[in-house]
């Protein structure tokens, strides 16, 4: 299993219940899932497949003391955590979690400089090998961050890992500016709205059948908040809660009698999304 650099290799949900977070997944996104766990730390590892995509964990009791609720992290792989670390610091990010070995490898959680957390990873042990179609169920497919300033989020992750705008010659004023890593298209990043209380990345997993998935959403416990909307490719998306209230998003197709149907209205938001907040800073503790 390979985690190329400059690549998200790895994801992690941390939440506040294991095993109600273990069976909501399993059936939305259709996942396996394995035991991983250590004698210090209660670990398991969703799969799409035989092979790993994610891991499950508890939030720990310091992080959830500093107001950090539960979420997912989605970790970028480096050659090295120490040297990419100290370099946030130097851009204006902030390092939250410094560079330590854990269950999945050399790790640091950090912060671009407008806030938004996610991870640094090298020597990652479960890895996933990247899909032949990045549409693949059970990966996750898109990688969106909702920051305070994007053409400043993308100055600081250009610098940090290289990441570029994938399309030189799109319409500058277009909401979503997709960008790319090693040549690829990964995600996009957009200046968030002002109803939405902080900057974050959010993670889209893929699904056969975006209907059934949100039907399955609603009957374990979350919450749509937002879809479903008609993106490129004619695949369909929805903004979700699940049940101990950490923020995803699922993509996928809708069958042909779906389609005919009115969408989804947008769901209001309010500055605190129903009661969510992605306010408190992360912190988990060395897991090695």
């Amino acid at each position: 299993m390979v985690c190329y650099p400059g690549r998200f290799g790895w994801y992690e949900l941390l939440t506040t219940d294991m095993a109600a977070a273990k069976a909501f997944y399993s059936s939305v996104a259709g996942w396996g899932a394995q035991d991983a766990s250590t004698p210090d730390l209660a670990y398991s590892l969703f799969t799409a497949g035989n092979a790993p995509v994610c891991g499950l964990m508890d939030l720990p009791q310091e992080a959830r003391k500093m107001g950090a609720t539960p979420r997912w992290v989605g970790y970028v792989g480096v050659d090295d955590v120490d040297a990419a670390a100290n370099r946030i610091k130097h851009l204006g990010g902030a390092v939250y979690v410094p560079p330590t070995n854990s269950n999945i490898g050399r790790i640091s959680i950090v912060a671009d400089r407008q806030s938004a957390t996610f991870a640094l990873v090298t020597g990652l042990k479960p890895g996933q090998q990247p899909p032949d179609d990045p549409a693949e169920p059970g990966h996750v497919g898109w990688h969106e961050l909702l920051a305070a300033d994007r053409e400043q989020a993308l100055d600081f992750y250009g610098q940090l890992f290289g990441w570029r705008r994938a399309d030189a010659d799109s319409d500058p004023t277009d909401w979503n500016m997709a960008f790319e890593a090693g040549g690829q298209t990964i995600g996009s990043m957009c200046t968030k709205r002002a109803i939405e209380a902080v900057p974050f990345w959010l993670y889209y997993f893929n699904v056969r059948d975006i209907d059934l998935a949100v039907e399955r959403v609603k009957a374990g416990g979350g919450e749509l908040f937002e879809g479903p909307f008609e993106a490129p490719g004619k695949s369909w998306i929805v903004r979700c809660i699940d049940p101990q209230r950490a923020i995803f998003a699922l993509q996928g197709k809708r069958s042909p009698d779906r389609i005919g149907r009115a969408s989804g209205s947008e769901v209001g938001w309010s500055t605190e999304w129903s009661g969510i907040s992605s306010r408190g800073r992360l912190i988990t503790r060395p897991r090695g």
